[in-house]
């Protein structure tokens, strides 16, 4: 697998383009809702948290683990979330989509799975993954069921696998999709998108 390096992923619904802490601002003013995080085991509740949030995944970038990316609605430019490939193994030809949050207002429309759609298809097409994983919360049956309609197939759940800032021990549920999978995956996802 070749290794990730920052680049712009665009459709017609968002483009996807390398995190900065530029970004931090626009983040802080459509990321503070308590609701985007409650499955999150360190919500962010103020700017000053969404900064640290930016930083670090800029600090993951630069140890060559995660790439992270703004999410913008390709229509009006407005920053609306944040996604990542992270746990980025290049021996063993692997990465997971995940740390991905969207304003809203971008909630219950194409945003996701376009994203999703982009990242995919740069992982397998573009990286030469062999497997990119997926995980949520055990107890968010909508992202539990997302990740399941975007075609990964549940693999198993980590039990007491994290500790949440407010003292829960989070079960984490497993997901993958594998590069002999991705074609399929791929016709499922643009017929989705494209109905």
């Amino acid at each position: 697998m070749k290794t990730p390096v920052p680049l712009t992923l665009t459709s017609t619904v968002v483009r996807l383009e390398p995190l900065t802490l530029a970004h931090a601002d626009a983040l802080t003013r459509v990321g503070l809702d308590p609701e985007l995080w409650r499955w999150i085991p360190t919500p962010i509740v103020s700017a000053q948290g969404m900064r640290a949030y930016v930083a670090t995944a800029l600090d993951e970038q630069q140890r060559g683990v995660a790439l992270p990316f703004a999410i913008v609605d390709a229509t009006s430019g407005a920053v609306v979330g944040s996604t990542r490939f992270a746990n980025i193994d290049v021996r063993n030809r692997r990465l997971e989509i995940g740390w991905t949050w969207l304003a809203g207002s971008h909630q219950r429309t194409r945003a996701n799975t376009t994203a999703k759609r982009l990242l995919l298809g740069h992982a397998f097409d573009a990286l030469g993954a062999n497997r990119v994983e997926l995980k949520t919360d055990a107890l968010n049956e909508k992202s539990r069921h997302a990740i399941g309609r975007i075609g990964a197939t549940q693999e198993g759940i980590f039990r007491q696998h994290v500790v949440c800032a407010s003292g829960r021990v989070r079960d984490t549920v497993y997901f993958s999709i594998l590069a002999a999978e991705w074609p399929a995956v791929r016709r499922h996802l643009d017929k989705r998108l494209n109905n």
